[in-house]
């Protein structure tokens, strides 16, 4: 599990393709420390497994599904990574749970500066903007943030000075993609309403309504 809090930015030094995989080599430092192989470091917001480490060089594994789902594809040699460890038992909580298996992308429509801020809007999907709720959580490249606004299409973000010091979003420009994550608690409450009883029966998309609010008790 992670926290959305970024705790440096790396740099991808190679990639290593197959025909639907990958191999990325990281530099990094921080994220290193009592790092050992077979430990989890979100890229970008992905867990990645580390396999080898070198020096300051650090290299995970990227499978079929995982390129398809996310913008890893999309890195190059030089890129500027986010980076996070997985939270220690003892860590402190600073953003949301996270758990670094992203739901989709989106693209980043525009980017406006409001004197200390930067306000970043990017469109997505249904299926992943359903989930999404103005003053909630969501991870955006592993970077743990407050939805600010919200339409039919698209949702934004305010970026503090820090933030956007501390991570790539800033470095990015319209028309480019980003990974998002979706506050896990939403999708385990519609998984919980929507599970039929028994494995038989057919699945009822019901929702929430009056009805349902009654029948536990809520009303």
């Amino acid at each position: 599990m992670f926290t959305g809090i970024i705790e440096e930015m790396g740099e991808i030094v190679s990639i290593q393709k197959a025909s639907v995989s990958a191999v990325l080599s990281i530099q990094a430092s921080k994220v290193l420390e009592g790092t050992q192989i077979g430990d989890s470091i979100a890229v970008n917001g992905i867990c990645l497994t580390v396999t080898t480490i070198r020096g300051q060089v650090f290299t995970a594994d990227v499978m079929a599904e995982t390129l398809r789902r996310s913008s890893l594809g999309k890195l190059t040699k030089g890129s500027k990574v986010n980076l996070e460890r997985a939270m220690a038992a003892d860590g402190r909580f600073g953003g949301h749970i996270v758990s670094g298996h992203i739901d989709g992308t989106g693209v980043i429509a525009s980017m406006k500066r409001e004197e200390n801020a930067v306000w970043v809007e990017i469109t997505t999907p249904y299926e992943l903007l359903r989930y999404i709720v103005e003053k909630g959580s969501i991870a955006i490249d592993g970077i743990s943030l407050t939805v600010a606004a919200l339409t039919d299409s698209s949702f934004s973000v305010s970026l503090i000075p820090h933030t956007g010091q501390e991570t790539t979003l800033l470095s990015k420009k319209p028309g480019n993609l980003v990974n998002l994550e979706n506050d896990i608690v939403g999708k385990y409450v519609e998984r919980f309403l929507t599970m039929p009883s028994e494995p038989d029966q057919p699945t009822e998309k019901k929702g929430v309504d009056l009805e349902f609010l009654a029948e536990h008790g809520f009303c």
